[in-house]
């Protein structure tokens, strides 16, 4: 089904794997449509607890194909899509999170990017809105618009600043320089590096170790309270949190997960289905 991008569940994993490496997985149209339905997949896919984005090759996404790029330039279209249709995410939490990329929020999983290798542009906008990033050690980043006397694209002006800060996202955007995974991790550009060829089995270890002891309804829940709240005022996020604790008390996972505390065992919650 796919060309550009290779999908994979081995429970409790979907692995999701750019998978142009001779152009470092530069992201085309195709691309884009063919990550959007393997999302889908993996969301309605009782087996998959997480989702996990990475790259083919030494990198994990260079950004836009540059050929594209340059199609654009001489008034032509970027290339054609794939034209499959998918409708990944919770549409209920409304436009905000249905657009190119944004939808990656609403999805009812963790989404992980395991950055591999280089990330830039269009690569480094998709990464912001997995909701964790671990990366290998050989990464290099770099937001690269500026540079191609482009703006901050895909929704990175709105992401980068909550994950950094202002003033790192602005340095990053204006000098589109490359940063090392070192930098990106005392930054809190990615939530922890680690030596190449641990990156992969250290996120499949930790998408297992959530598999055995953490209720998947209540990271779905979870994750809409984090993103839908992110502009919203204290109160109004305190309430819906009561709200939403006392809905948790009346579902099968509330008492599993206090019995099998007690009784010093793993915790049997059933999976998310959609």
């Amino acid at each position: 089904m796919y060309q550009e991008l290779r999908y994979e569940v081995e429970d409790p994993i979907a692995t999701i794997t750019f998978d142009r490496p001779d152009r470092l997985n530069a992201m085309t149209n195709r691309m884009t449509d063919e990550l959007k339905h393997a999302v889908a997949q993996a969301e309605a896919d009782e087996r998959v607890v997480a989702i996990v984005l990475t790259g083919a090759g030494r990198g994990f996404c260079a950004g836009a194909d540059l050929a594209g790029l340059k199609a654009i330039g001489e008034g032509k279209g970027y290339g054609e899509g794939a034209n499959l249709e998918a409708h990944p995410g919770d549409a209920s939490m409304g436009p905000n999170f249905t657009g190119p990329y944004a939808y990656l929020f609403s999805v009812r999983k963790p989404v992980i990017a395991a950055v591999n290798g280089p990330c830039a542009g269009l690569g480094f906008a998709v990464m912001c809105f997995a909701d964790l990033r671990f990366a290998s050690d050989r990464a290099v980043f770099s937001t690269a618009f500026s540079r191609r006397g482009l703006i901050a694209e895909w929704g990175i002006g709105w992401t980068l600043p909550r994950l950094v800060g202002h003033a790192h996202a602005l340095d990053l955007l204006f000098s589109a320089r490359r940063m090392d995974a070192a930098e990106a991790e005392r930054i809190g550009l990615v939530n922890r590096t680690l030596p190449h060829d641990e990156l992969l089995p250290f996120v499949r270890a930790y998408v297992k170790e959530l598999a055995d002891n953490v209720s998947p309804k209540s990271m779905a829940v979870i994750k809409r309270q984090v993103y839908e709240r992110l502009e919203a005022d204290l109160g109004p996020s305190l309430d819906e949190s009561i709200r939403l604790m006392t809905e948790s008390f009346e579902r099968s996972d509330f008492p599993e997960g206090v019995n099998s505390y007690l009784e010093k065992r793993p915790p049997k919650f059933r999976r998310l289905k959609v």
